[in-house]
């Protein structure tokens, strides 16, 4: 089976030490984000940082009173066994956070183009400047983040193989819009917005309050990219349970929010906004997309809540968009899903990741499923290239 070179929806890059520190005003220079190099250990019960002589070496970020040490999980490429430890710049794979090396490591692991959602210091969805009380300098610890992607990541010897993500300021939704605008002039046509922003302390889906954004969202051809966990929340059964419990269960973000983009009628309200969730799978989507449409035509009353003039899923049609790193269960039921909302996830340099074994692992997978080529070609490359319009790099098959 040929695999053609895969474009990844979902990669991840580790921001270099100086991204704030070499573009923020002079007079924050002690109090934006900066990278200390330490020697210490996470507190068992606290999950704080605390400096020992004894510790491990670890590269920290402070930033206004946050403390945030480098953690192996966001880096864990090339650094052998998993777990919550915490490292350095040193010892992650160069790729993570260089450009060179990360276009090195696409080359050697069969990889075209990708998408790399925030990492270690903004999380997900940038919303740790939220969560800071100076919403100026979060403004522009955002504005230099957003300039560091368009200007550098993303350019010279990347343009059209490291495609540009922007965040924005979550907490004033006319920033958010200003925001999303003076990116997409400069050439990023992606956001990442949080799966579920009401356990944020901000407005939900439902709320309407967001319409402002998504209005400019669809008239610049912006997609909204949610990665799970961007709500800083993730499904738990019970306190006690272990983490593999909430790993297994991570589905339940994407799940949750594309029934909120549905019922809240958003979808129905903005018909060309594009939506993409990432390392949420797509083998929970058959009975849900069922179980929506037999709500809405049992309950057309209203009884339940919905006001939709048209069937749920009718609002999903080349505008939700899923991705994969190793569902097989989506794949085996991808005439029900739909072939043209599949696509695939590297997850660099993340505990996750399939590299440098992708195209190993993007084989065996489509042969398991049976995928023809033209399906094939859907998964790896063409889905992704018309949910993120790449034709604007150039990049049309």
């Amino acid at each position: 089976m040929h695999i053609p070179k895969i474009i990844s929806v979902d990669d991840h890059v580790v921001e270099p030490p100086d991204l704030w520190s070499s573009r923020l005003p002079a007079r924050f220079k002690e109090r934006g984000p900066r990278i200390v190099r330490e020697t210490g250990r996470m507190d068992p019960t606290t999950f704080k940082w605390v400096p020992a002589p004894d510790g491990d070496v670890a590269d920290v970020w402070y930033y206004d009173g946050l403390v945030s040490p480098l953690n192996r999980l966001s880096a864990a490429v090339g650094l052998g066994e998993l777990g919550f430890g915490l490292t350095n710049f040193d010892e992650i794979h160069p790729g993570a956070w260089k450009q060179r090396e990360r276009l090195q490591a696409m080359d050697e692991n069969h990889v075209d183009v990708s998408i790399c959602f925030p990492n270690t210091l903004p999380r997900f969805c940038g919303q740790t400047f939220m969560e800071q009380d100076d919403k100026e300098l979060s403004l522009l610890c955002v504005k230099a983040y957003n300039d560091w992607i368009i200007d550098e990541w993303c350019a010279g010897d990347a343009r059209g193989r490291l495609i540009p993500l922007t965040i924005i300021p979550l907490w004033d939704v006319d920033l958010a819009v200003a925001e999303v605008r003076r990116c997409a002039d400069l050439g990023s046509h992606a956001i990442a917005f949080s799966e579920n922003p009401y356990p944020l302390g901000l407005p939900s889906i439902h709320s309407g309050e967001w319409d402002p954004l998504f209005a400019v969202c669809e008239e610049t051809e912006t997609v909204v990219c949610m990665h799970i966990g961007s709500s800083s929340k993730m499904p738990q059964t019970t306190p006690d349970a272990p983490f593999i419990v909430s790993s297994t269960l991570t589905f339940q973000n994407a799940m949750g929010s594309m029934i909120d983009f549905v019922f809240s009628g958003t979808l129905e309200r903005f018909p060309n906004l594009v939506i993409a969730y990432s390392e949420g799978q797509v083998g929970w989507m058959p009975y849900v997309l069922e179980r929506m449409d037999k709500l809405w035509e049992e309950r057309s009353d209203n009884s339940f809540g919905t006001s939709l003039k048209n069937p749920p899923t009718s609002y999903l049609e080349g505008r939700m968009y899923g991705c994969i790193f190793d569902d097989e269960s989506g794949l085996a039921a991808r005439d029900r899903i739909g072939m043209d909302r599949i696509t695939f996830e590297v997850d660099f340099p993340h505990a996750d990741s399939t590299y440098p074994n992708t195209e190993v692992v993007a084989t065996k997978i489509c042969e398991q499923a049976g995928l023809n080529d033209d399906e094939v070609y859907a998964l790896m490359r063409g889905n992704a290239i018309r949910a993120f319009g790449l034709e604007r790099w150039g990049i049309t098959k």
